[in-house]
């Protein structure tokens, strides 16, 4: 398993099923960025903590709500309209780009956050994907429990 966040986002987001299953949990408000973190955590054996949790929200929440998010509502915004603007297709995929490197830096941000979080056997497996996926978890359970099973098959 990779021990850098953005490797492990990439390896882990490929896995059977996780792709759709975080783009729900986006759907319904999760931060897909801080559910990811919480997937790494758990896999390194960092034992759940609460108020870790919220330093995680604390700092993934603004980044997502002043960075990431408007870059993904311009990309959507713009959809419809690419089909027949060839420059604005062009300009979207940039556009794309950037939010990618947004997210990017989110994790990169993160792991600096969390790098001398203790790792050990964690007592409660999965317990920092349940919290990190927020709201999202009670409104989409079973894509949640997608991406508890993809963590559970890399351990």
């Amino acid at each position: 398993m990779p021990s850098d966040l953005w490797s492990f986002t990439l390896d882990f987001y490929a896995r059977p099923g996780v792709e759709q299953a975080c783009l729900t949990l986006q759907a319904h408000g999760g931060n897909v960025c801080a559910l990811l973190c919480g997937a790494w955590l758990d896999q390194l054996g960092v034992p759940f903590n609460p108020q870790r949790a919220q330093e995680i929200g604390q700092l993934a929440t603004p980044w997502h709500d002043q960075v990431v998010g408007p870059l993904r509502a311009l990309r959507t915004q713009w959809k419809a309209a690419t089909a027949t603007d060839v420059e604005l297709g062009a300009l979207r995929e940039r556009l794309k780009g950037l939010e990618l490197d947004a997210e990017r830096e989110l994790l990169v941000r993160l792991q600096r956050l969390t790098q001398d979080w203790t790792e050990q056997a964690a007592l409660t497996p999965g317990a920092w994907l349940e919290a990190l996926a927020g709201d999202a978890a009670n409104k989409a359970p079973d894509a949640l429990q997608v991406v508890r099973r993809a963590g559970e098959d890399l351990a």
